[in-house]
């Protein structure tokens, strides 16, 4: 990452296997009960996936209080999210997954509540920023903190920003020199491979198949069957792997551009529209005829990785950036 072009091509290549993963997690998440191997990549992928989005996004978020930066948070992240939820009200309203239409802006659909929470994150970045490291301690203990309190779930995103905030934080306090001193060392591939298939093959061998919700971040300790304190350790040993394994990851990633880096620039549209596609073939084809593709890996990983390509391509981007960016110019 010696210049800012190599810079931007890492993180573009980032976010693409990232948007993949995303795409990829929700295509077997109604697949993965009844397969162990699905299970296993479901779980290792939840585990660092979001966590790791999360960070970039907060490694970019550095200008914060520069003039008009919440503007523009509020046109490019506040506006779409607003867009989309009622969009998606009318899509489960049409398909029969909601019997009333009714659209509720405080209970994010589905992927929205990352819209909703970076809104969150970034306007916490106001008084976290300030305390530095200091303020990054306080988002951990928040973080295991809000797991006690039963009613904090999906209600304004509020159990998920708070719980994934740190990354985000700590995306925002990593500098760059940061970066390079830790992704640039000799052995940092070898590491981080290391790093990921021993923590596939430890997730496949011991990880609880009712554990799931604990990488989610959405329910209370007590909600997943903890009504002791031991949650909060559990969370922040969650914190821990988490840290090693989104780690992992970051140092793989390649710096050079490659045939699918363009579609790093462009996961937000992926991210926002590819629920219609996975919701409609889920209404469309019976619970059993799926159970029948969850052994076609490659087909699996080609149909997720045709959904990236479809809607990160030029053609899908110059017809919704109207209501995406909000930008009109043809």
């Amino acid at each position: 990452m010696a210049s800012s072009l190599k810079r931007s091509l890492y993180f573009d290549n980032a976010k693409f296997i990232l948007i993949f993963l995303v795409v990829f997690g929700h295509v077997i998440s109604p697949l993965k009960e009844n397969n162990d191997v699905l299970f296993s990549l479901y779980s290792f992928i939840f585990l660092f996936h979001m966590p790791a989005f999360i960070f970039i996004s907060g490694y970019f978020s550095k200008g914060y209080n520069k003039k008009g930066y919440f503007m523009k948070v509020a046109k490019k992240i506040l506006l779409p999210y607003l867009i989309f939820q009622a969009l998606y009200s009318l899509f489960y309203y049409a398909d029969g997954e909601i019997s009333s239409l009714r659209i509720d802006f405080l209970k994010p659909h589905w992927t929205l509540w990352y819209l909703l929470s970076m809104c969150c994150w970034n306007l916490f970045l106001y008084v976290f920023a300030k305390l530095k490291w200091k303020g990054f301690i306080l988002a951990v203990a928040i973080g295991i903190g809000i797991g006690y309190f039963d009613h904090a779930g999906s209600y304004l995103s509020l159990s998920r920003t708070l719980v994934f905030f740190p990354y985000f934080l700590l995306g925002f306090l990593i500098e760059q020199k940061h970066l390079r001193a830790v992704l640039n060392k000799r052995f940092s591939p070898v590491v981080g491979v290391s790093i990921l298939v021993l923590s596939l093959l430890i997730l496949a061998s011991f990880f609880p198949k009712d554990a799931i919700p604990w990488l989610l971040g959405d329910t209370s300790y007590a909600g997943m069957g903890v009504k002791d304190l031991s949650g909060g350790f559990i969370r922040s040993i969650q914190y821990v792997l988490t840290g090693f394994v989104a780690y992992g990851f970051l140092s793989i990633v390649p710096t050079k551009g490659n045939l699918f880096t363009f579609v790093g620039g462009r996961t937000l549209y992926i991210y926002l529209m590819h629920g219609f596609i996975i919701k409609s073939i889920q209404q469309i084809i019976s619970d059993e005829t799926l159970r029948d593709f969850s052994d076609h890996y490659i087909m699996l990983i080609l149909f997720s990785l045709a959904i990236c390509l479809f809607l990160g391509s030029y053609m899908i981007k110059k017809y919704t950036r109207p209501i995406i960016e909000l930008d009109y110019r043809l």
